[in-house]
């Protein structure tokens, strides 16, 4: 069983697993749990289109820039839009030829804009889980809009997936995120967390909530902020360095986060492409979707009393 952290005055816990954290046992003895993400965002990301006050300043080409206020910005937009039209398939391709599976964090707003790539995420045996109705900072949403997105993501996944989602990530989270995903059946993880190498239980509203924890640093994102990738052979040499290391010391999660718009590109999907291959070659990882680490975890680490 696996201790679940209490209420306290400080509501942080900086003492976790400690020294000693448990054996995930991992299926087939494996070392490292490695977990891909493919962040499907692309229409659901801030333009006047959303009703937004102007366009998208994050993640994407030319990072930095002001906001364009009152109109479009075809510059931008066009960004997002190479990858949903080019970039998300190439990715995909990649996946299917090596036989690795996905979990897919999707909007639903773009999957609504998308409806062939929300069939083929399931087609392909891709977990999909939810990220928010929208790509924007929910930290001023207020309670009752945010709610209501949930709901409308849970119910676009459902309908063009076919498939309820069990995972959450919002991302830019408010305060209120977790409680409010936490009023809906059905979930076995939420992500929004980097804290840990391996998963955990928090309480919330008086039941366990198992945490997966994601990452913003063996991310593409890092292409798009400074400090940042400068190449994508830096990129490549990052995720493994990591891998290894984990390998190295057993027992661990990893995970990648990618977007197609980003690592789509051919440049970085070669880098990409080489790191899968580093990661098939490897035979003591276990390359699965966070929908079958939640199940593996709740079987394996029940939370205790």
């Amino acid at each position: 069983m696996t201790k679940l952290a209490t209420d306290s005055p400080y509501p942080r816990d900086f003492v976790g697993y400690g020294p000693t954290p448990p054996d995930p046992l991992w299926p087939n003895a494996a070392k490292v749990a490695l977990s891909f993400v493919l962040n499907y965002e692309e229409g659901a990301e801030n333009t006047v289109l959303n009703g937004d006050a102007g366009s998208e300043q994050y993640l994407h080409e030319v990072p930095g820039g002001a906001s364009i206020l009152g109109e479009r910005s075809v510059t931008i937009e066009s960004q997002f839009g190479y990858g949903a039209r080019s970039g998300v398939w190439r990715v995909l391709r990649l996946f299917a030829e090596r036989g690795l599976p996905l979990t897919i964090y999707a909007c639903g707003r773009a999957l609504e804009l998308n409806p062939a790539v929300a069939r083929a995420f399931i087609d392909q045996g891709h977990e999909v889980a939810c990220h928010g109705w929208r790509w924007i900072d929910y930290h001023d949403v207020d309670a009752a809009t945010e709610r209501a997105h949930i709901a409308q993501n849970i119910e676009a996944v459902t309908r063009l997936c076919g498939v309820a989602p069990v995972g959450w990530y919002t991302g830019r989270v408010s305060p209120q995120t977790r409680a409010l995903v936490a009023e809906r059946e059905g979930f076995l993880y939420d992500s929004d967390s980097y804290e840990d190498d391996l998963p955990y239980y928090v309480p919330v509203g008086g039941k366990p909530r198992l945490i997966i924890p994601y990452t913003l640093d063996a991310n593409d994102m890092k292409f798009a902020v400074a400090p940042g990738f400068a190449s994508a052979d830096g990129f490549g040499a990052y995720l493994r360095d990591g891998l290894d290391l984990l390998r190295g010391e057993g027992g661990r999660m990893m995970s990648v986060g990618l977007h197609g718009r980003i690592v789509g590109r051919p440049a970085r999907a070669a880098a990409l492409a080489r790191f899968l291959d580093h990661v098939v070659a490897c035979r003591d990882i276990w390359v699965a979707r966070r929908a079958d680490i939640a199940r593996h975890w709740w079987a394996t680490h029940p939370p205790a009393p």
